[in-house]
């Protein structure tokens, strides 16, 4: 047996608008330089990636990139000061449940372990 954890935030409604989905987006934009090429390489449509981080600024109340708009040598993106922090922050917290939730579970699976014996 083992355990999966899924760390979702939500807001006040209870809509899920910030989990690990949004962090791997932000590192595809910042190894990338855009938000297309980074929402392709996670098969996801641009409409979506795009729906997807102006739900978290939103939430979050603040701007994660910083947008150059196209032309000759076409357009881009690239994280804010707060979106790098962002990332560091949040894998640092989903870490630290997940390592909580694994030793948890050990304890829980050594009872019901113990009573499956009897």
């Amino acid at each position: 047996m083992k355990i999966r954890v899924k760390l979702s935030i939500v807001n006040e409604k209870g809509d899920s608008f910030m989990g690990i989905g949004i962090v791997w987006l932000l590192q595809g934009i910042r190894s990338l330089g855009s938000i297309k090429k980074a929402a392709e390489d996670m098969s996801m449509s641009y409409v979506k990636a795009h729906r997807i981080l102006n739900t978290c600024e939103e939430e979050l109340g603040e701007k994660l990139l910083i947008k150059s708009i196209g032309g000759i040598k076409r357009g881009g993106a690239c994280l804010t000061d707060f979106a790098e922090y962002f990332i560091e922050t949040y894998t640092v917290f989903q870490e630290s449940v997940k390592e909580f939730a694994e030793r948890e579970f050990k304890k829980f699976h050594a009872d019901i372990a113990d009573l499956m014996k009897k």
